[in-house]
């Protein structure tokens, strides 16, 4: 079980000895506290130096420093440098070191970081007549420098990290990162260390001989992303290509395969249709030799017609007579069958009806004058639309009829 912490309480004598002096003590700090808070209300050309350096070393004391997420902490940083030195042209990159650091070795390009302490003496003049002159910003925002600028605040934890990492014993402090192809190493690794206050053309003469340095290992290995960038692309157009032909292949191949099926669709078609078609003929001629059986002979007397045949039909004018109770239908008949009844028919042959086959005739029947179209009826007869006897004409069904009688 825990024992209850043991609060020490110094002997009456010693409190009452030291009482004095930590009441003396505690009103002289809220004193101080008082007047620093006063004179900070105060201008920055009327504040005593040594209260704004005691302003300016809180951009925030590190125990009221939020932690914030990279992003976050850049952007405060940003936002508190310009508040104390005023507004710049210095562009300082919008994320966290980490995030910095993998955009300069994506794009092959340098990195300065730049840490600053608020508390050191030399941090107003450095960033004053050193970082922010117009030659060292014209330097760094130059593109063609490829320098990407990192800045934070020693006081945050991130930038904190950095300064462990890197070793950073002295402020200000600056370093100049990128990638050393020459030592073997794809790595980010630091090729320049800027310490300590130094004039403009000191600060610039060490990043530009670290960029002479290195700027050429690095160009190489643009030279050689770029190679790899186009034999990749190359490959890529290649492939598609490739795929593009292999699919125009595989098109043409389907297209062929489609046409030899409709082919050979169209081929069985044709002959399941010229079948029927043959099927359908001998049904027919085995109608015709059945219906010639069933035709009247030619009587004595009755109704006399003269037939005007066509030349599918053989052609020419036949005049018969015909019973008066012929139906239009046994006239059709008779012209279906007329060369059948031309030739003489074997006595011993037996001719049935063929079997579910509906027989339609080629041609029409139709008087000439008037003129009128006799239909096929099996219950008008030719003695009511002829009387004792006339001229027909038998007419071929075209194609432009749409159908037979």
């Amino acid at each position: 079980m825990p024992q209850p912490p043991v609060i020490y309480k110094p002997p009456f004598l010693v409190a009452a000895l030291f009482a004095p002096f930590q009441f003396g003590y505690g009103l002289f700090s809220g004193l101080l506290r008082l007047v620093h808070y006063v004179v900070s209300l105060l201008p920055r050309s009327l504040r005593p130096r040594a209260v704004t350096s005691s302003i300016r070393r809180g951009w925030k004391a590190t125990s009221e420093r939020r932690v914030t997420l990279p992003n976050e902490t850049a952007e405060r940083f940003r936002r508190e440098f310009e508040e104390e030195y005023g507004a710049h042209d210095l562009a300082f990159f919008d994320g966290g070191h980490a995030q910095a650091l993998d955009a300069a070795k994506r794009d092959l390009k340098f990195l300065l970081t730049v840490l600053v302490s608020p508390e050191h003496d030399d941090t107003e003049s450095f960033i004053k007549n050193t970082l922010l002159s117009p030659e060292v910003v014209a330097f760094l925002n130059n593109p063609t420098n490829n320098i990407i600028v990192w800045g934070g605040n020693v006081l945050d934890s991130e930038a904190y990290q950095v300064a462990s990492e890197y070793l950073c014993t002295k402020f200000p402090f600056s370093c100049l990162i990128c990638l050393t192809p020459k030592e073997g190493s794809t790595r980010m690794g630091i090729v320049k260390r800027l310490t300590g206050p130094m004039t403009p053309t000191a600060y610039l003469a060490g990043i530009e001989s670290a960029i002479a340095k290195y700027a050429p290992d690095i160009d190489n290995v643009r030279a050689e992303r770029a190679a790899q960038a186009m034999s990749r692309s190359l490959r890529s157009e290649q492939d598609s290509a490739y795929e593009r032909s292999l699919a125009r292949d595989r098109e043409r191949a389907r297209q062929k395969r489609e046409a030899a099926a409709a082919a050979a669709a169209a081929e069985k078609r044709a002959l399941e249709e010229a079948v029927a078609a043959a099927r359908q003929e001998e049904l027919r001629q085995q109608w015709r030799k059945w219906r010639a059986t069933t035709v009247a002979p030619e009587p004595e007397t009755g109704v006399r017609l003269a037939l005007n045949l066509p030349a599918s039909a053989g052609g020419g004018r036949v005049i018969r007579k015909f019973p008066s109770e012929t139906s239009l239908e046994d006239l059709y008949a008779f012209v279906e069958c007329y060369d059948l009844l031309q030739e003489p028919q074997p006595s011993n042959e037996e001719v049935t009806k063929p079997a579910d086959y509906e027989h339609k005739y080629a041609f029409r029947v139709a008087s000439v004058l008037p003129r009128e179209t006799l239909e096929p009826s099996s219950s008008v007869t030719i003695a009511d639309k002829m009387g004792r006897g006339g001229s027909l004409v038998v007419e071929d069904i075209t194609d432009d009829d749409n159908e037979y009688i």
